[in-house]
């Protein structure tokens, strides 16, 4: 009966507890082309805890890799992040700032609708914040941001061998991304805010 109650008791401080964790973390998801240079760049930014590529927005459930361009999915990347430390805000600034946000056919030499970037917002704040960083990044760009603030879709993780593949398979990472142009190219964008608390 003891071990019973005991077993109540800790049951019942769990399901307590799982709000208050909850509200210590935060979680955005970022389309910008090819999943495992977004990873890369969020994992460096202080806050950020965690980041999983995945697929977004298609309209079958479970793509894989073979199926997610066809089915209409977005590479994207969802990141979880301690809001005490970074906020949703500095976020989306550096998202925009580590792509081309001003180009709808795909990421620099990531071409097609998969690899176009977009924002989606969680909640009404989320979307709120992300409307006025895409306002934002157009007055210091001088151009039009053509990536879409859109409601969160479901989340599907990628194959394990793209989680961190930056990581696992550097030396094929680092080719792939000098060869893509991308660095370079955000940089010619952005200038001096190229890479938002990033290389600050």
């Amino acid at each position: 009966m003891l071990r019973l109650l005991l077993s109540s008791a800790v049951i019942t401080l769990a399901l307590t507890a799982v709000p208050a964790r909850s509200q210590d973390t935060g979680v955005a998801i970022f389309a910008g082309g090819c999943f495992w240079c977004v990873e890369s760049d969020f994992d460096k930014v202080e806050g950020v805890s965690e980041t999983i590529s995945g697929y977004i927005g298609g309209k079958a459930d479970n793509p894989t890799y073979e199926t997610h361009t066809a089915n209409g999915d977005r590479e994207a990347v969802r990141i979880t992040y301690d809001p005490a430390v970074v906020s949703y805000a500095e976020l989306l600034k550096t998202f925009f700032r580590t792509v081309d946000p001003t180009d709808d056919g795909g990421q620099f030499c990531d071409r097609g609708y998969s690899y176009t970037t977009a924002v989606y917002a969680l909640n009404d704040d989320q979307a709120a914040a992300a409307e006025a960083a895409r306002k934002e990044a157009e007055t210091v760009l001088g151009k039009t941001v053509v990536t879409p603030i859109e409601p969160s879709a479901t989340f599907w993780p990628a194959e394990d061998y793209h989680q961190d593949f930056y990581e696992k398979s550097a030396v094929r990472y680092t080719y792939y991304r000098r060869a893509c142009g991308r660095d370079n190219a955000v940089k010619a964008l952005w200038g001096d805010e190229a890479f938002y608390s990033i290389e600050k």
